[in-house]
């Protein structure tokens, strides 16, 4: 399978997407814009408080080609942060005190100066989080000392991994990967991650594998935590329950599936205004592989650049980014329909 750019595919174009996406919601559906529903809630305009989290999304390189990854990643995928701009990350950082720091990808160790970058944001003092999708751990022997290295600089490492057997993950993520995924657990586990008396913290990142919202995410946490330990003697601290959001790869799921009228629905209906109140842009900062500033990876991920003269790291402005408006579209009823969603889970 190949990445939508690669294969030529027109939802490559973030144009398209956001074209689709306005005319779903008020032609077909003839519901609200999400800059309405946020108005009607006395959120509009969505205003930034306090960052928390600068999220880096340091290449989209994959080692795999999932069928809802809304990065579009994969092996055929070279767009990879360089070092110059990773500096660029660590001197923004440096006149702050954002406490954590979010990596993210593709997969972010794939990136040549991944384990550089991790050793320079901890000699700031600050939280490191790595979004893992566990396969890379087993998939090269390069990366099979990743544990080590994690549990050496206490990264806290954000695990994908969509259900507890094979079927589903696999249908969503190919062949073969549960097992990997498993394994990898196994050896995260083995150097303290996840365990009773350990400080090392190993969270599970759970999405639905079809068109509907995730269940309630305390109850996923449990099961999954029941399942992984008594079928597999694995264990984890957090779960986090993410809504897929109809985007990029998701997107065109739901159209070649015939469900993307009836998906949009289900969020536009399901819209909570304490989930839209808690939503993560506004907390956090994300930066693309060439160093542009998002409110959020899914902006990132259809161009939206923060609102404001400020718009690339190199230029990184805490005082004027603060003062920012939260740019949104219609792709954002994903993170605010239910329980809300987010890349720490549900925010309601």
């Amino acid at each position: 399978m190949k990445s939508l750019r690669a294969s030529g595919h027109q939802l490559a174009g973030t144009e398209t997407q956001l074209q689709l996406l306005h005319q779903v919601v008020t032609d077909q559906l003839k519901l609200p814009l999400f800059h309405e529903k946020l108005e009607t809630a006395g959120l509009f305009p969505l205003r930034p408080v306090e960052t928390a989290v600068f999220q880096v999304n340091v290449g989209r390189m994959c080692n795999q080609v999932c069928r809802h990854c809304h990065v579009d990643a994969g092996p055929d995928r070279r767009e990879i942060m360089t070092r110059d701009t990773m500096q660029q990350c660590l001197d923004a950082l440096a006149r702050t005190d954002i406490p954590t720091v979010d990596l993210t990808g593709g997969a972010p160790e794939m990136n040549p100066h991944f384990r550089w970058f991790v050793e320079e944001i901890r000699a700031l003092g600050r939280r490191v989080m790595v979004r893992c999708n566990l396969t890379i751990i087993v998939s090269n022997p390069k990366y099979h000392d990743l544990p080590d290295f994690f549990r050496r600089h206490e990264v806290e490492v954000v695990s994908s991994l969509p259900f507890y057997n094979a079927d589903k993950t696999d249908r969503q993520r190919g062949k073969g990967v549960f097992e990997d995924s498993i394994k990898a657990l196994r050896m995260l586990n083995a150097v303290g991650y996840g365990m009773p008396d350990s400080d090392l913290r190993l969270h599970l990142v759970y999405n639905p594998a079809g068109a509907f919202l995730p269940g309630t995410q305390e109850g996923l946490k449990r099961q999954f935590q029941r399942v992984l330990l008594d079928e597999f003697g694995i264990r984890f601290n957090d779960l986090y329950a993410i809504t897929n959001l109809p985007i990029s790869r998701y997107l065109d799921f739901l159209i070649s599936t015939g469900n993307y009228r009836g998906y949009m629905e289900k969020l536009i209906t399901a819209f909570n205004p304490a989930a839209a109140a808690g939503v993560m842009c506004r907390h956090t900062i994300s930066v693309s592989w060439d160093g542009f500033l998002y409110d959020c990876d899914f902006n990132q991920m259809l161009d939206l650049k923060v609102a404001g003269a400020v718009q690339h790291v190199r230029d990184f402005d805490p005082e004027a980014l603060s003062r920012r408006t939260v740019v949104i579209n219609q792709h954002c009823y994903g993170c605010t329909a239910g329980a809300g969603s987010s890349c720490g889970g549900t925010t309601a």
